[in-house]
């Protein structure tokens, strides 16, 4: 039931812009609002690594678990308890994790009026691609985390089933087949947010180019 999280993060870019100007053009305050939205992804970024460390907790858990007889009931009965208690733990990091990207989408969405202020008409058309497909890939993490969230409760569902003396292992097969199944739609809806990222990040790429904007790239 492991579930590495193999999602990427956005690229960190920072402007170095080399003439002076009383003010920002349009193509620079889109460059501040793209960048402020990776910020506040750092987050998200924060989070992967202790959800996967959760998730790898949980799975000890769950090993030790198939390991044991009816004889060790009440062994099992703990056990159950204690991956519970994880399974509670990664939804708050979950969440946490959904409220970056929410920020962060909240932060990209003020560069949609300043497109349509954009002059050159390659710049807007580079400009008006980025945006969709980082609209996309706001979509698609909003499916995994409805996904990733179903894919927890049908996990709390089992170590509840598996507190119950009487339960059938036919029973308890189809509960396992249900959570490899959402499991699989997680391992699906990752793999686009992933696609879109990376899209997303070569679009940015070009954007900048395209606008003239001087930058370096830290990976």
């Amino acid at each position: 039931m492991q579930f590495k999280n193999l999602l990427f993060i956005l690229s960190t870019v920072m402007l170095a812009l080399l003439t002076a100007c009383s003010g920002q053009s349009t193509e620079e305050q889109i460059h501040s609002h793209l960048e402020e939205a990776v910020v506040l992804e750092a987050e998200f970024e924060d989070q992967q690594s202790v959800i996967t460390d959760l998730e790898v907790q949980e799975q000890e858990i769950y090993n030790q678990i198939i390991d044991l007889g009816m004889d060790d009931f009440d062994q099992i009965t703990e056990l159950s308890n204690q991956a519970i208690g994880i399974i509670d733990q990664r939804e708050e990091e979950i969440d946490v994790e959904k409220q970056s990207i929410e920020a962060s989408h909240e932060e990209f969405a003020k560069i949609e009026d300043l497109i349509t202020n954009i002059e050159n008409t390659e710049v807007q058309d580079k400009a008006n691609s980025m945006y969709d497909v980082m609209n996309n890939r706001y979509r698609s993490y909003g499916e995994l985390n409805e996904a990733y969230v179903t894919s927890l409760e049908l996990e709390r569902e089992l170590y509840t089933m598996l507190q119950q003396e009487d339960i059938e292992q036919e029973e308890l097969t189809a509960h396992i087949n249900s959570i490899n199944d959402s499991y699989e739609r997680v391992l699906q809806s990752n793999d686009e947010f992933n696609n879109y990222t990376v899209e997303y990040n070569a679009l940015k790429k070009e954007f900048y180019e395209a606008a003239q904007l001087e930058v370096s790239y830290e990976e």
